[in-house]
């Protein structure tokens, strides 16, 4: 090896040094993956009580009485929540295990500055899109739920994009577009909702990991 590669080789450490220290790099293309196969499996147990073949109240007598007090809780009797909180969860569960492998193999603490900073970039949007969804679930607007959660995870999607790798940005404006479009299908919010949770994460997620970490 000569001088300039030498020169080269240490230029290329710096930089990864850098980044390191500066973005979280640890996601993994499992994590993308992972989310999308939970949301579509989601979007199937949702489907039967969107299209109105089961009933999506819990206890209807339950949710009379609540409905009449103008009480909130009553999102608690709704199978959707529940199907939604879940998928949630498992999402997060299986995103959150595949980036401790990967920040493990990689020898990368998954947790510290840039992790905190990421998280709040990602939390904003989402806690004043969720306070907003409430709202429309509390009037009824049940139609634009769907385009909402795709408008509002898209800007915390973007927003979090300088915390971590370039390529989260173009999915935040991906499900932005898909957002925006259903807000013109307010009917098919499901179909939108699992296109763009499911089969652009599990895209995403496989286009990262050829990327990453095939390779490794």
């Amino acid at each position: 090896m000569n001088e300039n590669q030498q020169s080269l080789e240490t230029l290329r450490d710096i930089k990864r040094m850098m980044e390191r220290s500066s973005r979280f790099i640890s996601l993994s293309g499992l994590s993308g993956i992972s989310a999308g196969i939970c949301a579509l499996v989601g979007a199937w147990f949702a489907a039967p009580y969107v299209v109105g073949k089961k009933d999506y109240i819990i206890n209807f007598k339950a949710a009379v009485n609540l409905a009449s007090d103008q009480d909130y809780s009553i999102i608690l009797n709704n199978w959707l929540f529940w199907i939604a909180a879940g998928t949630f969860l498992a999402a997060l569960l299986s995103a959150f295990f595949f980036t401790w492998i990967k920040s493990k193999r990689e020898g990368i603490p998954i947790w510290g500055i840039t992790a905190k900073r990421l998280l709040i970039n990602v939390i904003v949007p989402l806690l004043a899109g969720g306070i907003f969804l409430f709202k429309l679930l509390q009037y009824e607007t049940f139609g634009l739920v769907a385009p909402g959660c795709l408008l509002f995870y898209g800007l915390a999607l973007i927003n979090a994009s300088k915390y971590t790798l370039n390529e989260i940005r173009y999915l935040g404006y991906l499900q932005i577009l898909l957002g925006i479009i259903n807000l013109w299908f307010v009917g098919y919010g499901l179909y939108f909702w699992a296109a763009g949770f499911g089969v652009l994460h599990i895209a995403y997620g496989t286009y990262m990991w050829n990327k990453y970490e095939k390779n490794s």
